[in-house]
């Protein structure tokens, strides 16, 4: 499933596509999509790919299409402070751009079936921390990846705000879905070849619409030929924040604001959408017209004056847009000015790396 825009050649590229295709419609989901680049989930060698409207395989690693990303994260309209739940967490591109808009205040699990799965996400998450220099123009909600099946959580599990599922959801497990969703949340999950949104709206009612055709493997059920019952998934449990850790996130979230680099008041990760000047280029049609030669009838060809007319206006209006259009800047390199704060403080070395999150960077 993809292909709705055309590809790009990184990913702020994939974004501006996104946006003139109205996938992206919002200022924070754009904010997340460009803070986050799509490449780094994908393995070595085949990067190439990644900034195609396209999904990708590879083994149990899989990505959707960055079209349904974008409408997945438009659909549960996130605010910071909520929780949130990935049925299917796969690599934690999506769980991590979530938790981008959500916060350090929020809530951000994942339960994903192969193990070696949840494996790849924790380090696709532990690289974006040290090394991504987005890290420190947001504050986080860092996700938890559990291995198991989504369809065999406790039943004593807690409710969450938003939730998504990235499997195909049959009918008869509609119903299992809902009841994790708190009254007021929001739901996005495929049925039936359709994304679909859920809004919880009391204790045993809902409102759902459709998103986008979609078509998404289904949630994989296990076979217990023995009889024996399934082990529940627990999930991370919530848990309040050490004093030390919230002393860090107001010291952060002080500095960032004195270095002026708060994407809540400056759009540094969005650009301005400067799309290359595709020129057009007609071919002069050829026409046939016949002459008698003789007794014979002789086709001559010869070129369409229309056309002709049609090729030099299109010409002419290409020359005056060129006119119009200021030759592009070279973008200047962006500076981590968090990082170059905390690194100026008269502070122990020990703080620092605390404060830095011991980034590697």
């Amino acid at each position: 499933m993809g292909g709705a825009v055309s590809a790009g050649e990184d990913n702020d590229d994939l974004i501006d596509n996104l946006k003139e295709a109205q996938y992206v419609r919002t200022e924070r989901v754009e904010q997340a999509f460009r803070a986050i680049d799509r490449g780094d989930y994908y393995l070595d060698g085949y990067r190439d790919n990644a900034y195609k409207d396209l999904a990708w395989k590879h083994g149990n690693i899989h990505l959707s299409a960055p079209c349904i990303y974008s409408e997945v994260m438009e659909a549960l309209k996130l605010q910071q402070g909520l929780s949130f739940l990935n049925l299917g967490s796969g690599t934690g591109y999506l769980s991590t751009m979530v938790g981008l808009i959500i916060g350090p205040f929020g809530v951000n699990h994942g339960i994903e079936l192969h193990k070696d799965v949840v494996e790849y996400a924790r380090e696709r998450l532990d690289d974006f921390i040290k090394n991504s220099d987005s890290f420190d123009r947001f504050e986080l909600c860092e996700p938890h990846f559990v291995v198991g099946n989504c369809l065999e959580i406790s039943t004593d599990s807690h409710q969450y705000d938003r939730i998504y599922c990235g499997a195909g959801v049959q009918k008869d497990h509609e119903n299992y879905m809902k009841i994790l969703l708190k009254v007021g949340g929001i739901l996005v999950m495929p049925i039936e070849d359709q994304l679909t949104q859920i809004i919880r709206t009391g204790q045993s009612s809902w409102e759902s619409k459709n998103i986008l055709a979609v078509s998404f493997a289904p949630l994989v059920q296990q076979n217990r030929t023995d009889g024996s019952k399934p082990k529940a998934v627990v999930l991370p449990p919530l848990t309040v924040r050490s004093l030390q850790d919230l002393a860090r996130i107001y010291i952060r979230r002080t500095l960032r604001s004195l270095t002026g680099d708060d994407c809540a008041t400056r759009c540094s990760t969005q650009r301005a959408s400067q799309k290359r000047k595709r020129r057009r280029f007609r071919r002069r049609r050829r026409i046939n017209t016949y002459v008698f030669v003789g007794n014979q009838l002789i086709p001559q060809p010869m070129d369409s004056e229309e056309d002709e007319c049609i090729e030099e206006e299109s010409k002419d209006e290409e020359r005056e847009k060129e006119k119009d259009v200021e030759p592009a800047k070279p973008e200047e390199p962006q500076v981590n000015h968090l990082r170059m704060k905390i690194l100026s403080l008269p502070l122990p070395e020990s703080l620092k790396a605390y404060l830095l999150y011991h980034r590697e960077k």
